[in-house]
């Protein structure tokens, strides 16, 4: 694996000349809401920048700064929630993209940390596929039923991930050194029946916040879940930028 490519950290002759050579851009979607008494707010963050720096290191495509915002209404009374709209957050992906295909970039792929913000990046990529000549690929943790059956010893909250055993097993793996397994529970809120189909929220369901199973969370799991995320990412990046050359 080589370094990665952060554009933060590049001049603009060093981007310029990876544009060259592989035109390809890796937008890290994230947000800042509560994950428990144990995980930070920023999870979502670190989990998209962790797995997109990563992904640019195994394929050299550039890697942009993480959005650290997103769609984050459920949790929007909760001390340290930072919430933009929805229509917001595909505002500002089609904003990121038409920026950097200006200059070149031929295949920009969302990565994205925050389920919320999977509606965005769908309808982003759609306008965007008839407003310019760059490709655009969504990913949000590819296979992730499969990968959490393999790895994890504990079901989702009926197929919700919120600091749960999965993703406090991924920060175990990119950011121990900010969670507190020791706050760590276990908890499976009742689901209403309108749930889903009302303005019920998440945010008056868990008394802890999470959802899920904390406690059976370990490092070792997380790095093999990531080791799976970034070789099925890795190969979807290369069919998208394949398709690019053909076009």
């Amino acid at each position: 694996m080589g370094k990665a490519k952060e554009i933060v950290h590049m001049t603009r002759d060093e981007v310029a000349k990876a544009i060259t050579s592989f035109p390809v851009a890796i937008l890290p979607l994230g947000a800042t809401e509560q994950h428990g008494h144990h995980l930070p707010l920023g999870t979502d963050i670190f989990l998209a920048e962790g797995i997109s720096r990563k992904l640019s290191e195994k394929t050299g495509a550039l890697l942009l700064p993480t959005l650290p915002f997103g769609y984050s209404w459920v949790w929007r009374d909760i001390p340290g929630t930072l919430s933009m709209q929805q229509h917001h957050v595909e505002a500002v992906i089609k904003d990121i993209a038409h920026s950097v295909s200006r200059y070149g970039i031929k295949l920009l792929v969302l990565v994205n940390g925050h389920d919320a913000n999977n509606s965005s990046m769908k309808y982003a990529a759609r306008e965007l596929m008839d407003e310019l000549d760059m490709s655009v690929i969504y990913l949000f943790y590819p296979n992730i039923e499969s990968v959490i059956d393999m790895h994890c010893d504990s079901p989702t909250w009926h197929g919700m991930i919120h600091a749960c055993e999965f993703e406090t097993s991924l920060m175990l793996a990119l950011k121990p050194e900010l969670v507190q397994m020791d706050k760590a529970v276990s908890e499976y809120p009742k689901k209403p029946n309108l749930y889903g189909k009302s303005t019920i929220s998440l945010g008056n369901l868990s008394q802890s916040g999470v959802y899920g199973n904390a406690i059976l969370a370990t490092k070792e799991k997380g790095e093999k879940m990531i080791d799976i995320f970034i070789e099925n990412m890795t190969s979807l990046l290369f069919e998208a930028y394949e398709g690019t050359k053909e076009e």
